[in-house]
């Protein structure tokens, strides 16, 4: 083991102020972008019996921030939707109408933010490569579809990531007119959508909001991706509207994953990441078919099932996972039925 970098208080702050970032703002988005904090390492023993009580509550309290970070694993979704999204942004390169588009659609906790996210970075990190001294560029906007939403707000949102002033007599098309102005200045490459499901085409408003991203998508001169539960299952891709959309993107479905060798490698790859001074390695890997059960392959309730219980054995001194201390960390509800479909009859 290696000792890590002197501990200090000011990583309480750091985690304070990237709570108040949020991907939906250049700011937020940026700081999504830029380099990981230094890798923290255990202690050694000998190293750790000699910290101060405050120098502990420090170590400790900087190894529940690591297991708080949600980890990025580059599953076959991941690389798949990266993979596809960035074929399209090429072949949309001269394209003056019609670009293609992507939707990234699946059950909840399937990795579908993720996985756009990660095309965003992917994309935005290329462009900067390409054009290390322009500033001005904008390679990618991210939004995500308010609930109940109007296609005012969904302009809005717009306009709230390029952080253009929204001023009280600002109607939708002065509003759409600034917002396509700075991504065509800006050449904005990628524009991301998520919770698309928030929009239903049997509601004006729900209507409106469908034609208002069909017309950025006509005059922002980029590659639009999509993301929301089920979509194939919903009507956004029924009637005039929803016939306009399927016929320009290409759906990737995202699904629990099957009891199989990528489960296992995720299972595996998440168990590396710990930071627990009594934990015994493998004994994630030997319980990979329980974490499967019980998570119903959901790639969120792994990662909040492993990293719960690592916070709990930091914050009860145990320093290692066990199946008991797994089982202690509720999942969510989509988990729990999962689990509970897949336990005999007669075990109940």
């Amino acid at each position: 083991m290696t000792d890590p970098a002197p501990i200090s208080g000011g990583f309480l702050e750091n985690a304070d102020e990237e709570a108040g970032r949020h991907l939906t703002t250049r700011e937020g988005w940026a700081h999504f972008l830029a380099e990981p904090p230094p890798a923290l390492s255990l202690l050694a023993t000998s190293t750790l019996e000699e910290l101060t009580s405050a120098d502990r509550a420090d170590y400790d309290e900087a190894r529940l921030d690591h297991h708080a970070r949600l980890l990025v694993v580059a599953t076959s979704t991941v690389r798949h939707t990266v993979a596809c999204g960035r074929r399209l942004i090429l072949l949309n390169r001269h394209a003056i109408s019609a670009r293609r588009g992507l939707i990234v659609s699946g059950p909840a906790s399937t990795g579908k933010t993720i996985a756009i996210t990660q095309l965003g970075r992917s994309h935005e990190l290329v462009d900067r490569a390409r054009h290390p001294r322009d500033r001005g560029r904008i390679p990618v906007l991210y939004i995500t579809v308010p609930p109940a939403a109007t296609a005012r707000m969904v302009a809005a949102e717009f306009a709230r990531f390029l952080g253009l002033p929204l001023r009280r007599g600002m109607n939708i098309t002065d509003i759409i007119e600034a917002v396509v102005g700075v991504c065509t200045d800006a050449r904005t490459g990628l524009v991301l959508v998520d919770e698309l499901h928030n929009i239903s085409l049997t509601t004006r408003h729900g209507a409106e909001v469908s034609d208002t991203l069909k017309y950025f998508s006509e005059r922002i001169p980029a590659t639009f991706v999509y993301a929301g539960i089920d979509i194939e299952r919903s009507n956004l891709l029924s009637g005039t509207r929803g016939a306009q959309i399927a016929g320009r993107f290409t759906l990737i479905p995202t699904h629990a994953f099957p009891y199989g060798a990528e489960w296992k490698g995720l299972v595996s790859t998440l168990e590396e990441t710990l930071l627990l001074h009594r934990h015994r390695p493998g004994t994630l890997v030997s319980l990979d078919r329980y974490l499967h059960d019980r998570t119903g392959g959901m790639i969120g309730a792994l990662s909040h099932q492993i990293r719960g219980a690592a916070v709990d054995a930091i914050l009860t001194g145990t320093e290692s996972i066990t199946k008991r201390g797994l089982a202690a960390v509720p999942l969510d509800y989509t988990a729990q039925l999962s689990m509970a479909d897949e336990t005999p009859t007669g075990a109940r």
